[in-house]
């Protein structure tokens, strides 16, 4: 039984293009250049917020920073607005998408984590203690159950912060 040969032979030819045989060369292989495309600048908030600054936390730095900012952040709504837990988990939101965006890459998926954490602790201050130890954690518990929603919606936003830029980091290096 012949065997026919599939391949052609090769007579030390090489084709250009590796579609059709005798297809024209790309530019680029020609040695042309292409014109420069035209970017357009970017928008005014994108430019705004490129100038922020952004630094790059670890996970316990991240913690750290979560957790001293919403401590600080309870003892001026313990102060300003008279233990306004409403006050306290509208700025826990904000405070946790911020520590999503600026940890790093390594230690994205622990944002969901840390930033429940810092409520709990931030919570301390602005939570109404009645006496002693245990009218402070009756108080504690209390402040926790009656302001889930806030601590839902703060580890949810930094869940997806998290996500977000752990789907773009990946996409970017299968590319």
């Amino acid at each position: 039984m012949e065997h026919y040969r599939t391949r052609p032979p090769h007579n030390g030819t090489r084709r250009a293009a590796p579609g059709v045989p005798g297809a024209p060369l790309p530019a680029q292989a020609r040695g042309e250049r292409r014109p420069p495309v035209a970017r357009r600048p970017p928008p005014p908030v994108v430019r705004t917020l490129r100038r922020l600054p952004n630094p790059r936390l670890t996970g316990l730095g991240g913690g750290l920073f979560c957790m001293a900012l919403m401590i600080l952040l309870g003892c001026l709504c313990a102060l300003l607005f008279g233990s306004s837990l409403t006050a306290y988990g509208v700025l826990f939101v904000p405070v946790s998408v911020l520590t999503a965006v600026w940890l790093r890459r390594g230690d994205l998926l622990t944002a969901p984590i840390i930033v429940p954490i810092a409520f709990a602790a931030g919570l301390v201050p602005v939570a109404d203690s009645g006496g002693g130890t245990s009218g402070r954690l009756m108080g504690l518990f209390t402040a926790l159950a009656t302001q889930a929603g806030w601590l839902y919606a703060g580890t949810l936003a930094a869940g997806l912060v998290a996500l977000v830029r752990r789907i773009r980091l990946v996409r970017r290096r299968s590319r």
